[in-house]
């Protein structure tokens, strides 16, 4: 269980292919603080540490995972978003995240504001998930409050603190993200099926 608050950035150093599976290291501050077996959240996607060194862990995204998300995506160097799982007596300042992505988008409009950020994304409708205006919306792992909600697209406002603290700063038009959304709209979308 995450919140969505980015913990810190981290860059990703190796990319290794095996089989199905991409084995992706990552440079971070918080590297010597893991545990094998650990669950960490990699723009959002719940993964579990394979490897430590002093600087860098490793997890492994399997074919599965590299279907619904952005990880299949990423270049050596990039910065990824990372969130340790949340302690149980600590505040949930965001929402809660499984880390369980649903599915990706893509940036349709970027427009920077006078002292924020606003993002558009699209994304396809058919496997039924839904946004509503200031709903809660987790964007490469990021808990983000939706500004404008459509049946295609959704939009979100950064603050400088998100958009230089995260990799958001590097999203643009055309820009594949990770989309996990609200677990409790998920079961009333779910129930209103019924």
């Amino acid at each position: 269980m995450f919140t969505g608050i980015i913990e810190t950035l981290g860059k990703v150093a190796d990319l290794r292919t095996e089989g199905g599976n991409l084995h992706i290291t990552v440079e971070s501050s918080i590297a010597n603080e893991l545990k094998i077996d650990q669950s960490v959240a990699h723009n959002g996607v719940c993964l579990t540490v394979v490897a430590l060194t002093d600087s860098t862990h490793t997890v492994t995204a399997i074919e599965e995972t590299l279907n619904k998300t952005n990880l299949s995506h990423l270049k050596v160097g990039e910065p990824i978003n990372l969130e340790r799982c949340m302690q149980m007596n600590a505040r949930l300042d965001g929402h809660i995240v499984q880390g369980h992505v649903d599915q990706t988008a893509v940036c349709t409009r970027y427009t920077e504001l006078d002292g924020s950020w606003e993002y558009t994304f699209s994304y396809d409708p058919g496997v039924g998930n839904v946004t509503v205006e200031k709903g809660s919306i987790c964007v490469n792992g990021i808990s983000l409050t939706v500004v404008n909600s459509g049946p295609r697209e959704f939009s979100v406002a950064i603050i400088p603190y998100t958009y230089e603290h995260t990799n958001l700063h590097n999203v643009r038009e055309g820009s594949v993200v990770n989309l996990e959304f609200d677990i409790i709209g998920k079961y009333v979308a779910r129930l209103m099926q019924r």
